[in-house]
């Protein structure tokens, strides 16, 4: 995966959840994935493709960290475990950290078009990736816990 497509996510990422959701985030350093399994309690996958790229942004959060985004987002005391409301808000988060990215990514002259978000409830599940591209993995750290993107887009499959 190209380093320019890095920069677009983590970008996303931190304007959608201090602006959205009055959460501040530190990104870590990114590493490659070694595995195919989801990071957190709940994760968010969204398909992208243009012309010559195909690929997806994975967003996963640890359960503490998601329950206290979204009781920032929707201004209220926190859940006490996931549920539909929650599933609903990263699929939001989804989108918007994804659309951000798409924005950035077009003034680089990539054009990408958008799935719906997929969800996947639980930790340590097994996904399929649209591309065979290596899948970034960018950490955040938040007050209440960390979560991550993970950008794989490459050339597509034939």
């Amino acid at each position: 995966m190209k380093a320019e497509f890095i920069n677009p996510f983590l970008n996303a990422a931190k304007n959608v959840l201090e602006t959205m959701c009055q959460t501040q985030v530190k990104a870590k350093k990114p590493t490659l994935k070694d595995n195919s399994l989801t990071y957190g309690e709940i994760t968010g996958i969204i398909g992208m493709v243009s012309d010559e790229i195909a690929g997806c942004m994975i967003l996963s959060f640890s359960e503490k960290c998601i329950l206290h985004i979204v009781a920032n987002m929707l201004m209220e005391a926190p859940k006490e475990k996931i549920d539909e409301e929650i599933v609903d808000a990263v699929g939001e988060l989804t989108n918007m950290i994804c659309g951000g990215a798409k924005a950035q990514l077009a003034k680089l002259d990539y054009k990408f078009n958008l799935a719906t978000p997929t969800m996947v409830v639980g930790k340590n599940v097994e996904i399929s990736y649209y591309s065979d591209a290596p899948t970034i993995v960018i950490p955040f750290s938040t007050e209440h816990g960390e979560f991550v993107i993970e950008a794989n887009l490459g050339g597509k499959k034939q």
